[in-house]
């Protein structure tokens, strides 16, 4: 039986868990792959949604780790993160991309496209692929739609700077699978 990551594997700070999900799988409802990028958000960060405190919007990324915190990006895109630290901090990890291994025929439909190297490398292209929804914010991510499993063996993690932030950009917070051609954007 497969072992899925508990809310409690989910209780570090966002930095060690961006880097710790480098490798892990991610599925919603069967279709997903490994994750290869990420990016680290924290309350004390000007970049994060949880800086001035909890909203409606950003209200999941204030609740109990290992859930959903789903948010529209630009007005177009879903996007998805987990929330990490403790309940009440506002802290979380964006899923940058992943390596589509599971329902690339259902990802390529979403997607409208046939490359599979384009259809999950960034947040926006992850959320349609998976088929992300505002639906899903604040889920568990230890139960259905979910599936959530740690990584596997050893992987060279790459390290730079966040993408697409106004704030904070000297922070290198944003975690990559070395040499992967999944990612969203080629590290320096």
């Amino acid at each position: 039986m497969k072992r899925l990551l508990q809310p409690r594997d989910f209780a570090g700070d966002s930095e060690e868990m961006a880097r710790a999900l480098i490798g892990a799988t991610l599925l919603v409802d069967g279709v997903g792959g490994r994750i290869v990028e990420t990016e680290a958000y924290d309350r004390a960060d000007p970049a994060s949604h949880s800086f001035s405190g909890p909203t409606d919007r950003n209200a999941a990324m204030f609740g109990p780790p290992g859930r959903a915190y789903v948010y529209r990006s630009y007005g177009i895109h879903w996007c998805l993160n987990f929330v990490c630290r403790e309940e009440g901090h506002g802290a979380g990890v964006l899923i940058r991309a992943i390596e589509p291994l599971f329902g690339i025929a259902a990802m390529q439909e979403r997607r409208g496209l046939d490359d599979v190297r384009l259809l999950c490398s960034g947040p926006g292209r992850v959320g349609q692929a998976l088929g992300i929804t505002r639906e899903l914010n604040g889920h568990r991510l230890d139960r259905p739609p979910f599936e959530v499993l740690p990584a596997t063996g050893r992987h060279e993690i790459a390290v730079g700077p966040r993408i697409g932030i106004s704030k904070a950009m000297e922070v290198h917070w944003r975690f990559g699978l070395a040499g992967s051609k999944f990612l969203s954007r080629p590290f320096r």
